[in-house]
């Protein structure tokens, strides 16, 4: 099949799995072509992203008069397809100018879309927000079918704004990455539609998969792989280590990521005088990453709302257990068997559950390691993802 891709920027450091998905259907012999809405980032530090950019067709990158000039020459080609697009559009946009106004670039994009889908089987979208709205208007101007897969949690958390219900009305299917976020897409889908609905689990990087389990570390470090963000709970994390700290624990927790609050989070740090104890190396490449988790006892990430976090994924398949909250999809791969669940919130639950964590013995740190890449394994093997994504395509 030939199969096109919508994201709303792609590649970019935390859509790695997006790119396993692409090169696991090209592997099955499949021809995906790939649309990223908006320009990327121009540090990005995987080549493998790298690579991909390359292989990347920006809308916005066509500019403003190609993209008008696009929309004016469907009206006149297609009017039918054109006003019915533009009035699903301002159904999705609800209430407001600003909406409107948002929809109608959304149809502008859409048009030039539609345009270069001549001899695409099917439409596939990542994200429920812009993108699948993009997708949904691709599919009525052009006809070629289409899905899209929710991560959350920002849809769950604005589902009529972003119009789920619609989206997956007219969508073929649509994906979700867990059963939790299955259940939360048929809270706003209607019942008819339920069978729609399907989970296919995001794929973890063959690095990761195939790479050697490195022996339990019998040093007292800790790492948080995340966006650093008031959403993954680095705030708390911070505070918790603050606790630790007080207490005469001894221990050395690395942040690897960046985002809209690491000033604060290095304020954070200063005021606690915690800057032996803590640092932030910002965004790294993938080997980096695997480095730093390697490295670590176990990967802490105390998120207050997500889908079902990759770089839980990652350290379990590198066979390092992970401290994280009973949230979401993460109970459906996460247990004590494999990790710590603590309350989400919970400064104290994190704090005691850090200290259990570096008082481990480090054989059974191996044992929950051991159990914990058995499940990513079985679970989110990017290949066999790929696969059932691509046999609900080719139904």
């Amino acid at each position: 099949m030939r199969i096109a891709y919508l994201v709303n920027r792609y590649p970019a450091v935390s859509h790695s799995f997006i790119r396993r998905e692409i090169l696991g259907l090209e592997a099955l012999g499949h021809d995906v072509v790939r649309f990223s809405i908006r320009p990327v980032p121009g540090d990005l530090p995987d080549p493998a992203d790298l690579r991909e950019r390359e292989r990347t067709r920006i809308v916005l990158d066509q500019g403003a008069g190609a993209l008008i000039g696009t929309s004016l020459a469907m009206v006149f080609r297609r009017p039918g397809r054109f006003f019915k697009a533009l009035r699903a559009a301002f159904a999705m946009a609800g209430y407001g100018l600003k909406p409107k106004l948002r929809h109608l670039a959304y149809l502008v994009e859409a048009a030039w879309l539609a345009k270069q889908m001549q001899g695409i089987d099917h439409l596939h979208a990542h994200f429920g927000t812009n993108p699948a709205a993009v997708a949904r208007l691709v599919h009525i101007l052009s006809g070629v079918p289409y899905s899209f897969t929710v991560h959350g949690p920002e849809e769950f958390d604005f589902p009529l704004g972003y119009a789920l219900g619609q989206k997956i009305a007219d969508a073929k299917f649509t994906v979700a990455i867990s059963s939790f976020g299955r259940s939360q897409l048929m809270r706003w889908a209607a019942y008819r539609d339920w069978p729609k609905l399907q989970v296919v689990r995001c794929g973890v990087d063959e690095a990761f998969a195939d790479a050697a389990v490195a022996p339990p570390q019998p040093a007292a470090t800790l790492c948080c792989v995340a966006r650093l963000s008031g959403q993954k709970g680095l705030p708390l994390l911070i505070e918790a280590a603050q606790l630790l700290r007080d207490r005469g624990v001894s221990f050395h927790l690395t942040l690897v990521g960046d985002g809209e609050m690491r000033s604060e989070i290095e304020a954070m740090i200063d005021r606690a005088g915690l800057g032996m104890m803590v640092t932030i190396t910002g965004y790294l490449s993938a080997a980096g990453v695997r480095e730093k988790i390697q490295t670590s006892r176990a990967m802490v990430l105390p998120s207050f709302a997500e889908g079902l976090p990759v770089v839980i994924m990652e350290a379990l398949a590198l066979g390092v257990p992970v401290l994280t909250t009973a949230i979401a999809g993460i109970p459906e791969l996460v247990d004590a068997e494999c990790g710590w669940i603590v309350p989400a919130g919970s400064v104290e639950a994190l704090a005691d559950a850090m200290a259990t964590v570096l008082a481990e013995d480090p054989v059974r740190l191996r044992a929950m390691g051991e159990v914990g890449r058995a499940r990513v394994l079985a679970m989110h093997d990017a290949r066999a993802n790929a696969a059932a994504l691509a046999e609900l395509i080719a139904r």
